[in-house]
């Protein structure tokens, strides 16, 4: 049997998988997908919260006094940065400390590190309603910041911000709350996941 696979996703309501169960959040998803190309995968720790800022998942990271060391870690956060109208630069500075966190958690292995990048939440029912037509634009420069600092580190970035912005067209890729995303995006996102790192 394959080695034993150890994954922590850290996040906000994109990794939790809000408005859909549990088992078809991506975190979940991927470690069924992979177990099913003959990966030992184990549950996924997940470290998510809906509505959480960059600097309230480093408090909850702080909270949680984690001292596992895993073989695979995800980031995906900042929607709420930009929900809030908070800066970019508290962003910037807030999301370069969980990327070195990601990779301590990794146990400074790199390329066991990955992001997801902010899926674009101004597309859904929610943010049509909202009427705020600059969340793309945000959401773009929050994402552009992520890229670099990644790029910086040398630590993979996989965009699925244009994926989420499938939902404009497809309403079927929404939860029921018509802001969140159903399990079929999250499986698009896995599938994406896969693409990009599974060789």
């Amino acid at each position: 049997m394959r080695q034993e696979i150890k994954m922590l996703a850290l996040g906000d309501s994109y990794t939790i998988g809000e408005s859909v169960p549990a088992a078809e959040s991506w975190p979940l998803l991927f470690a069924k997908t992979m177990k099913a190309r003959g990966y030992n995968f184990l549950q996924p720790v997940v470290l998510a919260k809906t509505g959480w800022t960059t600097g309230e998942l480093l408090e909850a990271i702080k909270r949680e006094n984690l001292t596992e060391k895993f073989d695979l870690v995800s980031l995906c956060i900042g929607v709420n940065n930009q929900y809030r109208g908070m800066d970019v630069s508290i962003f910037q500075n807030e999301f370069e400390q969980l990327l070195l966190t990601a990779n301590d958690f990794a146990d400074g292995k790199k390329e066991h590190v990955f992001v997801l990048s902010i899926p674009d939440w101004g597309v859904s029912q929610f943010g049509i309603k909202k009427g705020k037509p600059t969340v793309s634009q945000e959401i773009d420069t929050y994402n552009k910041v992520a890229s670099e600092i990644c790029h910086e580190h040398k630590i993979d970035f996989i965009n699925i911000t244009d994926l989420s912005r499938g939902a404009k067209t497809d309403r079927s890729l929404l939860a029921e709350d018509g802001l969140h995303y159903a399990a079929k995006m999250h499986q698009i996102w896995v599938d994406e996941v896969i693409k990009q790192r599974v060789k």
